[in-house]
């Protein structure tokens, strides 16, 4: 595991990814649609992880355009160039970077995508200011990132998992990121120049059937033991957490709320 990174960069992590990335996919792709991602532009993926977003935008872009894998995790991006080499997709090209160290000047897009990275970043304003010096005036940045993780909820309630839900988030907290970063996020982007275009909460009440229920399921049963190593749960409650979403998930009256996330597409003036 990458220590660096809270949940490790593993391959059952970067499998986990890929479940979340085919949740988010269509949402991704409508954001992407109305910020108006099209063929031989530049885009910066921005916090790249192991990259699925990444070869949907050099799809789009095509061989006229270019797509910047950003990504501090040399093992994301490894898995990113065996996934592009294996699909001969040859318009990506990959930086290894801590976007907190980095100030990201040798870099320059007509688009960024950043996705689920603000929230882990120990400086998310200063960040946002890097963002708007790789764009061209008039260049788009198109954000997903949480705005009240709290929103994760059971009905029937599941008090096991709010307790889980409470422990991942005080975690966050205590390695400088911030899970509702969204609440800032407008205010940032205002300060560096952005004029905000598009804002809309996305939200899910699904039940065991729907496969957006896989999002928040697996991320439960893959960091109950991250949880326990850490002291933020016993082996008791990440059993019982364990046990009560079994439980919940054999049952159709189940319904989950998942963590809300703000989407936002903003202009660079």
């Amino acid at each position: 595991m990458d220590k660096t990174y809270v949940l490790g960069t593993d391959d059952e992590e970067i499998a986990r990814l890929g479940v979340q990335h085919n949740v988010w996919r269509p949402r991704m792709l409508d954001a992407w649609r109305r910020a108006g991602i099209t063929t031989g532009q530049t885009i910066i993926d921005l916090g790249a992880g192991p990259g699925y977003a990444t070869l949907d935008l050099a799809e789009i872009v095509g061989t006229e355009g270019h797509v910047m894998a950003v990504e501090r995790s040399q093992n994301f991006l490894d898995a990113l160039e065996e996934k592009a080499a294996h699909r001969k997709i040859s318009n990506i090209s990959y930086h290894c970077v801590d976007i907190d160290l980095s100030t990201l000047d040798d870099l320059s897009a007509d688009v960024v995508w950043c996705r689920w990275l603000l929230s882990f970043v120990t400086a998310p304003r200063s960040t946002v200011q890097k963002i708007s010096n790789t764009l061209r005036s008039g260049g788009i940045a198109v954000f997903h990132e949480y705005l009240d993780y709290g929103t994760w909820k059971h009905s029937p309630p599941i008090p096991e998992v709010e307790t889980f839900v409470t422990a991942v988030m005080s975690s966050w907290r205590d390695t400088g990121g911030e899970p509702d970063i969204g609440r800032w996020l407008p205010g940032f982007l205002a300060e560096a120049g952005f004029k905000i275009l598009d804002v809309r909460p996305l939200i899910d009440v699904v039940a065991p059937s729907s496969f957006v229920w896989q999002w928040p399921a697996g991320f439960v049963e893959g960091n109950l033991d991250r949880l326990v190593e850490a002291g933020r749960l016993s082996p008791e409650q990440a059993s019982a957490t364990h046990n009560a979403l079994a439980l919940a998930e054999a049952s159709p009256d189940s319904l989950v709320t998942t963590p809300c996330v703000l989407e936002i597409i903003a202009q660079r003036l």
